[in-house]
């Protein structure tokens, strides 16, 4: 769209980086001050669990209702996305889904929150995401990378199944039935109002997303990957290009996460919550890096982590993204209650 309508010398990819940013720079800001985290809504003290679902769950509805609406409105076509693809990769979903859970609560925050985290001064945070990137990297591309195949292997055929709109009922139904029980855990959490309203903030940039890449900076003779808001293939595409930067130009991902960096950072800034946080025992840091390196590893096996599969996912309808989405709870729900209060850090700094 951007190319039919004016003549311009901007690169797709130049012009996807920038756009990465703009919407890397919404989230980071809405997520600091909102504490935007899906781990929060599952574990800890009940009000306060209640409230943070609340916040997630909010973004979530957002995120369902407006990539459904530009759906309609032919803005947004998925059909072809990586998330809709025919053969299910079963066991590799449910298993990266119940890591990737596991892994949010050793390290007290999803990557998304690790990452707003890392630019308000919490030095844990930085070195889980190093970790993170790498392990990421590691299973799309190196080492870890026939293990992933092999998972991968293990396939369902769901056909028209792979999308709930391909289910009786549509995309309608699905969407209003999901969006009830949405709204019912969103009216009994007890959230700020300030923090639904930047819930939804963070849920309007998944459908605005899909429309830049995949409408607005489409172009056809240099082509853009079509993508939204997610941190797990951004992460291990930042690694890469920061050490190969002359080899391959930065992108959406790279934009988003240097976006999401740079609000975090101007936020807490603003708001005077700067300050540095670091590990504190050998047992506390072995933790840390494992559920990092857990998370990477999960992240890449199920399709993306609460960001990707999450909102952006399930908001697309995928059945994909919804069972990774369920097997990311319970593996942090089961995780929670094995190592009860070893999770939580001795600190009065909050971690997550």
């Amino acid at each position: 769209m951007l190319y039919e309508l004016y003549d311009t010398e901007i690169a797709p990819v130049f012009a996807s980086l920038l756009f990465g940013g703009v919407l890397g720079l919404a989230f980071g800001i809405a997520a600091q001050v909102s504490r935007f985290c899906l781990r929060r809504g599952l574990v800890g003290e009940t009000r306060e669990r209640r409230a943070a679902l609340g916040v997630w769950v909010t973004a979530l509805l957002v995120a369902l209702v407006g990539t459904q609406l530009a759906a309609v409105a032919g803005y947004v076509d998925l059909s072809d996305h990586r998330l809709h693809a025919n053969a299910l990769p079963l066991l590799a979903v449910l298993l990266g889904g119940g890591l990737f859970g596991a892994g949010m609560v050793l390290t007290r925050g999803c990557v998304s929150r690790l990452t707003v985290l890392s630019a308000t001064g919490n030095l844990r945070a930085v070195i889980c995401l190093l970790v993170f990137a790498i392990v990421a990297h590691a299973t799309l591309k190196g080492v870890l990378a026939p293990l992933r195949v092999a998972l991968g292997t293990v396939t369902v055929d769901l056909g028209a199944a792979s999308s709930l709109a391909g289910l009786p009922g549509g995309a309608s139904f699905w969407t209003a039935a999901l969006g009830v029980m949405l709204i019912a855990l969103i009216y009994r959490s007890g959230a700020r109002p300030l923090h639904l309203v930047l819930a939804a903030i963070i849920g309007a940039l998944v459908p605005l997303g899909w429309f830049g890449t995949g409408v607005f900076l489409a172009d056809e003779f240099d082509p853009i990957p079509l993508a939204s808001m997610s941190f797990t293939a951004p992460w291990a595409d930042t690694l890469f290009w920061s050490v190969a930067s002359t080899s391959i130009p930065a992108g959406f991902g790279t934009g988003l996460i240097g976006g999401v960096l740079l609000g975090g950072f101007l936020s807490a800034a603003l708001r005077r919550e700067l300050q540095f946080a670091s590990f504190e025992t050998s047992g506390q840091t072995l933790r840390y890096l494992a559920g990092a390196a857990l998370m990477g590893i999960g992240g890449v096996l199920a399709g993306g982590c609460t960001v990707g599969a999450g909102l952006s996912g399930v908001g697309s309808l995928s059945v994909a993204a919804i069972l990774a989405l369920l097997a990311i709870i319970v593996g942090a729900w089961a995780t929670a209650r094995l190592v009860g209060d070893q999770a939580r850090d001795a600190a009065a700094v909050p971690a997550e």
